[in-house]
């Protein structure tokens, strides 16, 4: 057991180390005025320093204060480019708007990186190679639905959507329209059941909690031939996990995930009964990175196994966004071998916002 515990320990060490390095490689780029985007340059004109100088490791990261959510808000999106891709198509994501303007972020191919990283964690037996799969999630202007399409096409299969329109949910959710909230949701359940009676090569779901539910309620999912489920969403907890491979889906590979526009996608430890069903997940290191803070102290972190407030930081050459406070709270979970940096527990809703925000179908 010592030596595991020493070889964890240099794991994590060489692991900050790579993080320190990458922060210095994208602190450099997107301050430079021949890579650097018009929002960060314009930022740093403003400083008494230069990043570039100044910033060493994630640490110093602190020095550049914390990002801002209406920062996102808004356009002109193109600020957010850097000048290296200023000729290469340019995605736009947004993030779900329940809080207002909906947040927007650029992309190139970071949501093909962060889906060809998680590939690289699904089992071939459970997820084949070359089967199809069915997208039961929000469409529309979300990173998600390019992302898993990708994630099927990247593994040689051909991946079925539906039309849902989460937006719409909410505001259902919102002015307690509960008959039309339930023709909404059946009419987008009926579109899956359609796809998955007509084409038999679907082996592999994505999906949310609520809707897997409301899916399992008309049609046995491993019948039809489904072998490998990656569900995330606001309502995936340590019951809902439970729930989900002893009654919902049993016999079929179920895998955890939490993911984000301004993220990417986070992995879910791999499944230990010890856990008793722990949602545990690991952010894609050193692409980003999940701090557990202090709700009245954004400079203290929390200790393992406390409660704090997540601090993200994305760190790619596409976008840096240095210690976003999120809205949502977890405890801080310790490094582990296939993940040796903190990780999240019992990921939700900080608890002010519990019963303010509005989560649809997620």
């Amino acid at each position: 057991m010592e030596i595991l515990n020493q070889s964890l320990s240099q794991e994590v060490e060489k692991a900050r180390r790579k993080l320190d390095e990458h922060v210095r490689e994208i602190v450099q780029w997107h301050f430079s005025p021949e890579t650097g985007c018009p929002f960060w340059l314009e930022f740093a004109s403003n400083l008494d320093f230069d990043p570039r100088e100044e910033i060493g490791g994630y640490d110093d990261l602190k020095i550049l204060g914390h990002f801002q959510d209406e920062w996102l808000r808004g356009g002109p999106v193109r600020r957010w480019v850097p000048k290296a891709y200023a000729d290469q198509p340019i995605y736009v994501f947004e993030t779900g708007g329940s809080t207002g303007v909906p947040k927007s972020r650029i992309s190139i191919r970071d949501f093909q990186i962060d889906y060809e990283m998680f590939s690289n964690t699904l089992s071939d037996e459970s997820f084949p190679r070359g089967s199809d799969w069915l997208m039961l999630g929000p469409t529309g202007p979300r990173r998600l639905r390019l992302a898993v399409e990708y994630l099927a096409q990247h593994r040689g299969g051909i991946c079925f959507l539906v039309d849902l329109d989460p937006r719409w949910v909410n505001k259902l959710v919102k002015y307690g329209k509960h008959q039309e909230l339930d023709a909404y949701k059946n009419h987008v359940i009926d579109q899956a059941l359609n796809i998955l009676r007509a084409h038999d090569n679907i082996q592999c779901l994505f999906t949310t909690p609520k809707l897997l539910e409301s899916l399992c309620e008309k049609i046995s999912l491993q019948k039809v031939g489904i072998k490998g489920i990656f569900c995330g969403g606001t309502e995936m907890n340590a019951q809902f996990h439970r729930f989900a491979r002893e009654e919902l889906v049993p016999g079929v590979d179920f895998v955890p995930t939490y993911g984000n526009t301004l993220m990417g996608l986070a992995c879910c430890k791999p499944f230990d009964p010890a856990d008793n069903y722990a949602i545990i997940y690991y952010p894609p290191h050193p692409r980003a990175v999940i701090d557990l803070v202090n709700p009245q102290n954004s400079e203290e972190p929390v200790g393992y196994g406390e409660t704090g407030r997540v601090m993200l930081t994305t760190l790619t050459k596409e976008f840096f966004m240095p210690r976003f406070l999120e809205r949502d709270e977890a405890e801080r979970a310790e490094p582990i071998e296939p993940y040796p940096w903190d990780g999240v527990e019992n990921l939700r809703l900080l608890s002010e916002l519990q019963e303010t925000v509005v989560v649809g179908v997620y």
